[in-house]
C-alpha cells in the first residue's frame, strides 16, 4: 500500500512540474532573428510585458527569418 502512495506522489508531483515547464516554456517572447544579418526583427510577446529589440529579455525562443 505504501508503494501505491509513493507511487501516487511521485507521479502527481512529475506532472505538475511538466505542466510548470511547458506553461514558462509557452510564455517565453519570439524573437525573429534575420538569417541574413543576424539582427533582429522583432519580437513576438505573449505575455503584458513588453519587450522589443532594444530590450531582448534573457530567455527567449530563438526564429530564424528572411
Amino acid at each position: 500500500m505504501m508503494n501505491v502512495l509513493i507511487g501516487t506522489v511521485a507521479a502527481t508531483a512529475l506532472t505538475v512540474g511538466l505542466v510548470f515547464a511547458i506553461d514558462q516554456t509557452a510564455a517565453q517572447p519570439d524573437v525573429h532573428v534575420s538569417y541574413s544579418t543576424g539582427e533582429c526583427v522583432k519580437v513576438v510577446n505573449y505575455t503584458d510585458e513588453t519587450f522589443a529589440c532594444e530590450s531582448l529579455p534573457t530567455k527567449f525562443n530563438h526564429v530564424w527569418v528572411q
